[in-house]
């Protein structure tokens, strides 16, 4: 559940973005597709950071055991 509305909010985000990059700095079609294109592109990392990074936590690395002798 924690997955899929984060997710939802990332693109609910990157929408509003997207939008207020349009109305704010409406220089050019160039300018625009460039604004949009990086809207896109940081939405996209962060999403990917932020999804490595929860589930790299479903399946957390083992600490190792220590034997008697060490």
């Amino acid at each position: 559940m924690g997955f899929l509305v984060t997710t939802l909010v990332f693109i609910v985000i990157g929408v509003i973005a997207s939008l207020c990059s349009r109305i704010c700095c409406n220089r050019g079609p160039s300018t625009n597709l460039f604004h949009l294109t990086l809207i896109i592109t940081a939405t996209v990392c962060c999403w990917m950071m932020w999804a490595i990074v929860y589930l790299a936590q479903m399946n957390p690395l083992i600490v190792p055991i220590l034997s008697e002798g060490e």
